[in-house]
């Protein structure tokens, strides 16, 4: 199991997430292209330090929402919504080249995100959009109880897809993430987080906001570093993946 964090989030002097002290610990950078964080100076200073610690790279490209740090859904046509992507997309790719790297996968980010993993024909769009740019390209998407759908779609597109969990977001018994708004939809103690992960990494399941047990097959897990506890509980996550891993 793999463990995935959004990285380069900060913009100009406005600082945001735990970059330098967390890379150590994870597989794969989801790092933000501009749109919703970011700027160039930020993401070439990612893209090196994932460099210099052996993470894999991903676009984290996103609605074009700086204000509203890309959370907020947007009513896009699906030829600009193409567009943007492969406009975020190809920025990083052009700072990797510079730092003799590449972006591996793409992993989009907040509304952008939730909204494809809702409404399949967005999905589509995405799709369209990372096939077009580079096919290669790794597509990395919610695990959710409808994968046998996404992974047709993907084929369609002749896409290689991973399927992501979240280590610290209460899910609905649908199998999506609850509001951020609701009480209790990010777990904010490290037991709950650790029980997660564990529940992930050994059962291929995870415990839903009535209490049900929900299958869920990831490929990699999404830890967050922007929270004031975020490198002691990624630290954490790392035990417990590399624990469950060894067994």
């Amino acid at each position: 199991m793999k463990l995935n964090c959004d990285m380069g989030e900060a913009f100009g002097t406005w600082k945001m997430g735990m970059d330098e002290e967390i890379m150590q610990y994870v597989d794969q950078a989801n790092i933000a292209c501009g749109f919703h964080a970011s700027d160039p100076l930020t993401m070439s200073k990612t893209v090196a330090l994932a460099k210099q610690h052996n993470v894999t790279i991903g676009a984290h490209p996103a609605y074009p929402d700086l204000v509203g740090f890309g959370r907020r859904n947007m009513d896009i046509a699906p030829t600009e919504l193409k567009a943007l992507i492969q406009y975020q997309v190809g920025a990083l790719q052009g700072i990797c080249k510079a730092h003799g790297t590449q972006v591996t996968y793409v992993k989009p980010h907040g509304a952008l995100y939730n909204t494809m993993m809702a409404d399949f024909s967005v999905l589509e769009t995405v799709m369209q959009a990372v096939s077009e740019l580079d096919p290669t390209l790794v597509l990395m998407v919610m695990a959710i109880p409808e994968s046998d759908q996404v992974r047709a779609l993907a084929e369609k597109y002749q896409l290689t897809l991973w399927f992501e969990a979240f280590s610290d977001r209460l899910y609905t018994d649908e199998g999506r993430l609850t509001p951020r708004k609701q009480s209790g939809a990010v777990h904010q103690t490290f037991d709950l987080i650790e029980q997660q992960v564990l529940q992930l990494s050994e059962q291929g399941a995870l415990t839903t906001e009535s209490g049900q047990l929900l299958a869920i097959q990831a490929d990699t897990i999404c830890v967050h570093g922007d929270g004031a506890h975020a490198v002691e509980a990624v630290q954490r996550i790392r035990q417990v993946v590399d624990g469950a891993s060894a067994l």
